[in-house]
């Protein structure tokens, strides 16, 4: 390992490695906590969504309000807010406008027919032991999207003369200071950024805080050594340690700022080459305070770059390709997944944060001589977390592999690295969750179909000899059991169960898939626009007012989330002058009731990673509310 310049901020202790899944130098503790992981946990069916859901909740949202929202709509006023993990069955709540009671339901939306615009209101549990639950603030009525300013950094000049600006990038949501209530988490990227294949130098990459008022809690300036792009800073945003406070993870190197301006290592160290890489210098893991966007903890980053060679290339393309996550890899605590590469060798490490310190839990390297070449160039854009042996703890979905929560390999099925990646609950009939994947490799299947705990290919399309980059598993149809898919090489809607077509007609877009409207079904997430699939055409929802899409061609949201009032997702979007995050949320009455989303584990460890390098919508454990 190169020796640093300078000593990381913050020392942390970092636990020795021995090989994939073998671990030294525990303490009593954690080594009694790694024995106790070994037992299988006490957990629901995978066929029941509801008890899957009870089985095991992130200790992130233990402390959420109601998230209780007022959206001016023709009709008057329509109320949303959330069913929560611990309400009693059967729970109905009490609406009032202002002191005034004016309704009472049991589902978890109301329209207050012809409201003024500036009413305002709270709601209340009515019923069983919910009734001393105390009420969320009084809420005023928005438009139907709120906006949250944001304050843009100042652009700057490469060392080759070359101006560039700042846009609003991908986010991410969580607790950060115990209040109940979310803020968001913005990456800014320069005008500059480069995908790693291209030479250039790039701006420095920033992360904010915001309170959906638009207050700026903290800005962390990620510094010269970190190249901005879609492969580089993967950033986490959870409460690792429990305190109901979330923090924030992100790999960071000499010159990194804080939230409060602390630096890592050395604030004058300069890695940049003549092409705008950084393939020397130190590089770490920075554990910041959501609250202070304080450092917390530094540990060295595993894996180090090392030999270029081994990641397949000798110019730093392959080399600098991250991914990162959170899972449950214990059960009952949340720890953090860094990994890199993916197009040959994989390297994926967990950590544990707890008093100010990181801890590394194990480490799975595809090059390790326990592992062999089949585990080599099976990795994803993207990876997925879930629980896919249903022992209550989670595994790493990463490509045409998995890894177990021990860190050894759970199964490899050889299909290879893709652009799309989809996990979830894919075929409700059998038990389990499924993988959907298109391939890029032209000799591979154009797309197929497995069973998540053991990589076994339930079906498989025919090579299309080409890269299929896009698709999309969901069930976005009612005329057809279970999820449908579909890829930009294959033709038709075709069904997960069995990969047959069910429609000639493929959906308008192959992107993201939202919970908007009231029925089970997704609609169709693209660019800035939602619309709900038909056989005969899709049908336009939404259409953002003032806002753009990210990351150029992927057309991706800032951030997609069950975020606020009832278990229906709200789309993010940065306005086009990247003065304002517009959150959207639907106006449309639903009579299903849901317990909120982020209280689905799957389906809040995919809010976590959806920031990951080729952004993709989070699936939930299991298919329909």
């Amino acid at each position: 390992m190169m020796k640093r310049s300078n000593p990381p901020l913050v020392t942390a202790v970092a636990v020795t490695i021995l090989g994939a899944g073998l671990t030294a130098g525990l303490t009593t503790a954690q080594a009694a906590e790694q024995a106790a992981a070994q037992t299988p946990a006490t957990s629901a069916s995978a066929t029941d969504p509801t008890s899957r859901l009870n089985a095991v909740l992130p200790t992130d949202t233990a402390n959420l309000g109601r998230g209780l929202i007022s959206l001016r709509t023709a009709k008057g006023n329509f109320l949303s807010w959330r069913q929560l993990h611990d309400d009693p069955a059967g729970t109905e709540f009490a609406v009032y406008r202002g002191s005034t009671r004016i309704g009472t339901t049991s589902v978890t939306n109301y329209t207050d027919v012809g409201a003024p615009a500036n009413a305002r209101y709270t709601v209340r549990p009515t019923t069983g032991e919910a009734k001393t639950l105390a009420a969320d603030g009084e809420v005023g009525t928005m438009a139907t999207s709120q906006d949250v300013p944001i304050q843009k950094p100042a652009g700057g000049t490469t060392p080759d003369g070359v101006a560039y600006t700042y846009t609003a990038n991908d986010a991410s949501v969580a607790d950060l200071d115990a209040d109940g209530a979310y803020e968001i988490v913005l990456k800014w990227d320069p005008t500059n950024a480069k995908d790693n294949a291209h030479a250039g130098y790039t701006g420095n990459v920033y992360l904010d805080a915001y309170e959906l008022n638009g207050t700026r809690k903290w800005r962390i300036d990620l510094g010269r050594n970190i190249r901005a792009g879609a492969h580089y800073t993967q950033f986490q945003v959870f409460d690792y340690d429990g305190d109901n406070r979330a923090e924030v993870v992100v790999k960071t190197a000499d010159g990194t700022r804080s939230g409060t301006g602390q630096v890592i290592g050395s604030s004058s160290a300069d890695h940049r080459n003549s092409s705008g890489y950084i393939l020397a210098g130190p590089e770490y893991l920075s554990v910041f305070s959501g609250t202070t966007g304080e450092v917390l903890a530094t540990a060295d980053y595993v894996p180090p770059r090392g030999n270029l060679a081994s990641w397949g290339d000798n110019y730093g393309n392959r080399a600098d390709r991250f991914l990162a996550g959170t899972a449950y890899l214990n059960g009952s605590r949340p720890s953090i997944i860094m990994a890199r590469g993916y197009y040959t060798r994989s390297v994926v490490s967990a950590w544990d944060y707890s008093n100010r310190t990181l801890t590394r839990r194990w480490t799975f390297d595809s090059s390790s001589s326990s592992n062999g070449s089949a585990w080599t160039g099976q990795g994803n854009h993207q990876l997925s977390i879930a629980d896919v042996d249903n022992d209550g703890r989670d595994e790493i979905m990463y490509g045409a592999m998995a890894i177990d929560d021990n860190g050894n390999g759970l199964w490899v099925n050889g299909l290879g690295h893709g652009d799309a990646y989809h996990v979830g609950d894919l075929v409700p009939s059998r038990a389990g969750l499924e993988v959907y994947k298109p391939s890029e490799d032209k000799s591979k299947p154009a797309d197929w179909l497995a069973d998540a705990r053991t990589g076994q290919t339930l079906w498989r399309a025919a090579s299309c000899n080409c890269d299929n980059g896009r698709g999309v598993a969901d069930d976005i149809w009612a005329g057809n059991a279970g999820a449908e898919v579909w890829s930009s090489a294959v033709g038709g809607l075709r069904s997960a169960t069995n990969g047959a077509q069910v429609a000639s007609r493929k959906p308008g877009s192959t992107n993201f898939v939202i919970w908007w409207d009231g029925d089970r079904q997704r609609e169709l997430l693209d660019g800035t626009h939602i619309d709900k699939y038909g056989t005969g055409g899709d049908t336009r929802l939404l259409t953002g007012s003032g806002v753009r899409s990210n990351n150029g061609t992927k057309a991706t949201p800032a951030l997609q989330a069950d975020i606020l009032g009832d278990w229906r997702e709200e789309v993010i979007w940065p306005t086009t002058d990247d003065t304002k995050l517009r959150i959207y949320s639907t106006t449309e009455s639903t009579s299903i009731s849901h317990v909120t989303l982020m209280q689905d584990r799957m389906y809040r460890l995919a809010v976590a990673w959806q920031n990951t390098a080729y952004n993709q919508p989070p699936h939930a454990s299991f298919l329909n509310p």
